[in-house]
């Protein structure tokens, strides 16, 4: 079960399609941190973030977490929690994950970078929603109903495809 992200800014998974925005400077098979480009690659999905505040309890196969106030993904390729979840009232840079925008209401991991985890080679690689499908700093993003229409055909065995 793959879903597939195609350069044009499409995703398909079995008969489901739908538009997507990519990173603004496109695919790239060596992704660098802070490149503007979404890594091309067979990637396994990972947990999937929501903010209960703005959504209704989530449904789904894959392991849920509760987006809170503090939480962030580590952007530093110098840190030790380089690309993983960090809380971000400690020292530590990293993407701010509970948003005044939409973006991150829900989101899910992609497992780009994870396992090694190398410095530089890219980090916080996601899965998340749009409203007008503008280029993404490397992720993928998608629209809320179609978010869900896909949560609801995926499984923890679903891979992607960039």
């Amino acid at each position: 079960m793959l879903i597939q992200i195609k350069k044009n800014g499409t995703l398909k998974f079995n008969k489901f399609s739908c538009k997507c925005a990519l990173g603004k400077n496109g695919l790239k098979s060596q992704k660098k941190e802070g490149d503007y480009s979404t890594p091309k690659g067979i990637f396994s999905l990972g947990k999937i973030y929501f903010r209960e505040d703005r959504l209704q309890k989530i449904k789904s196969p894959l392991k849920i977490r509760k987006i809170k106030k503090n939480m962030g993904w580590c952007n530093d390729s110098k840190d030790i929690s380089y690309n993983k979840e960090i809380n971000l009232n400690s020292k530590k840079k990293g993407e701010k994950l509970f948003r005044k925008d939409n973006k991150y209401d829900a989101f899910i991991i992609i497992n780009h970078n994870s396992n090694p985890v190398i410095p530089d080679k890219g980090s916080a690689i996601f899965l998340h929603l749009t409203k007008n499908y503008a280029p993404t700093m490397g992720c993928i993003a998608i629209k809320k109903d179609d978010f869900f229409k896909l949560l609801n055909l995926i499984n923890s065995k679903t891979k992607i495809k960039i």
